[in-house]
């Protein structure tokens, strides 16, 4: 049996009942065989074992009143991974469907994430189920105080630096600063995601989407293809599919679709951003909205974005929310790429179909490593006690997405699997860490 074989083993057998941590982790495992066999050191110092064990998994209750005295009891999560090339980083997701399997999952995925930036920073992730949506202010910041209030003994600036996600937003992001700084007495670049006025960054609202929208064009670029006068379709209505939307746009792009939980739209001349931020970022209504803004858009509650003709698809919902069914109704639509913005949005089998059919294809691990490379910018400029213009964060963001794509097919190419972009991505992300990991010796 093979070493590649043993861990997956020892996966399945160790993480009953967490098939998404399972999904990703086996996603990662199955790429390394040819990198393994190159690197005898890796099994002798148990690489793949350590590295699918996170470091800590830390779970804990977060009890929180809401506005009629009532109490309630959350669950609070931080799992972190591996700090061979960094500190922990990675966001806190509060979604109700957070559990650990999802937080391992993104954890594990970060490590790969944060490696292919170039940046010294390792894995992490944290959340709770805790559903903000409906939430007060006054409510919202009794729940980040009570979270933060056990948080904090686990992170800091040169330890673990926690991030925004899918929940957790400005807002949230100064509430636990608050706290962590008046439990602490320490000002320190603790958080990722501040407001502009305490150590946040420009550009970093925008980064995620942005990155995508980059290392997409490099993709395109070494196709002889463009953004330009290509049909986009995307998922989601978060920060990541509104700047991926506003970047793609600038390129000459065609933006047709967007969703959320509810529905979703289409708009055949192109969507139009300032009323979704409006909806979105101002209102924080739904995107069933949008008619009132342009009439003769569809709505529509049921179906996917995903069955509308595109050039370029960028899904930046959520985990396995593009699957098979639908990746075969966007190669028969003629699709040429495929670019990540949420984590893991694509299952297994809807990948494969991209592979099999020459679509190129830019996986979540690389293609959305924009929003921490940023976060990694911030930490930067916190640690200097600098503030960056907009102007020149977004080039450094720039240039470290070419960097992703470049390497990643670089690595594609030597292992064999030329524009097998997840072998690429999965190769180059991991054997930083795992180097790094046999010249610190077995701990």
């Amino acid at each position: 049996m093979s070493y590649v074989s043993e861990a997956m083993q020892e996966l399945d057998a160790r993480n009953p009942g967490q098939p998404e941590f399972r999904q990703a982790a086996k996603e990662v495992l199955e790429s390394l065989e040819s990198v393994i066999n190159e690197h005898p050191e890796y099994r002798r110092n148990a690489i793949l074992e350590r590295i699918i064990e996170p470091d800590r998994q830390i779970m804990f209750r977060v009890p929180w009143t809401d506005d009629k005295g009532v109490a309630h009891v959350n669950r609070g999560f931080r799992v972190q991974f591996n700090n061979a090339i960094g500190p922990y980083k990675g966001g806190i997701r509060l979604h109700p469907s957070v559990n650990l399997s999802i937080i391992k999952f993104l954890g594990f995925e970060q490590i790969f994430k944060n490696s292919l930036t170039g940046l010294p920073i390792g894995g992490g992730k944290g959340g709770s189920d805790f559903d903000p949506k409906g939430k007060s202010d006054r409510e919202i910041f009794e729940f980040c105080r009570s979270f933060m209030t056990e948080l904090y003994r686990h992170i800091g600036a040169d330890v673990d630096v926690p991030a925004g996600d899918i929940g957790t937003g400005a807002r949230e992001i100064g509430f636990m600063y608050g706290t962590y700084k008046k439990i602490t007495n320490l000002y320190e670049g603790v958080l990722t995601g501040k407001g502009l006025t305490y150590g946040g960054s420009l550009a970093r609202t925008e980064a995620t989407g942005y990155g995508l929208v980059y290392l997409t064009e490099e993709m395109l670029k070494a196709k002889g293809k463009s953004f330009k006068g290509s049909v986009v379709a995307i998922s989601g209505s978060g920060n990541v599919a509104i700047y991926a939307a506003e970047k793609a746009t600038a390129l000459g792009a065609k933006v047709v679709t967007m969703s959320d939980s509810t529905g979703w739209i289409y708009d055949e001349n192109g969507i139009d951003l300032a009323a979704v931020k409006e909806i979105k970022e101002v209102k924080r209504g739904r995107l069933s909205e949008y008619k009132n803004y342009r009439p003769k858009a569809q709505y529509s509650a049921s179906g996917r974005v995903w069955q509308v003709k595109c050039d370029i698809a960028l899904p930046c919902a959520t985990q396995n929310e593009l699957d098979e069914s639908d990746a075969k109704t966007l190669v028969k639509n003629k699709v040429i790429a495929v670019g990540e913005g949420a984590n893991m949005p694509s299952t297994p089998e809807a990948q494969e179909v991209f592979l099999k059919n020459g679509v190129l294809f830019a996986p979540a691990k690389a293609a959305n490593a924009g929003g921490v490379a940023t976060s990694a910018l911030e930490m930067s400029q916190n640690s200097q006690r600098l503030s960056w213009t907009f102007e020149e964060v977004d080039a450094k963001l720039h240039g470290i997405m070419i960097n992703i794509y470049r390497n990643m097919a670089a690595a594609a190419e030597k292992y064999g699997s030329k524009d097998n972009f997840i072998v690429g991505a999965n190769i180059a992300g991991f054997k930083k860490v795992a180097d790094a990991m046999v010249a610190q010796g077995i701990q």
